[in-house]
């Protein structure tokens, strides 16, 4: 298994708790398709095909842990958008 850059481990603890590539990619600075890319990226390299599958992988083998790395979400909130 090839190890996984910190930016897909990011992107997976945001899937993780629950966020989808477009609110990962505000928290994040980063547009939803380069979420996506990561996302698939991780999902490539652990052999599965879905993020779901990913995060469980991940977790199972250790690379993902919310014991002490689980994103802030205190500190990202999204902005809100203006309806005018």
């Amino acid at each position: 298994m090839k190890p996984l850059t910190e930016r897909e481990l990011t992107c997976l603890q945001w899937v993780a708790i629950g966020k989808t590539s477009w609110e990962t990619g505000r928290i994040l600075g980063l547009a939803e398709r380069t979420i996506n890319f990561h996302i698939q990226n991780a999902c490539r390299k652990l052999g599965v095909h879905s993020r779901q599958a990913a995060v469980t992988t991940a977790m199972r083998t250790g690379l993902l842990s919310f014991d002490e790395t689980q994103p802030d979400t205190t500190a990202h909130t999204l902005p809100r958008v203006s309806t005018q």
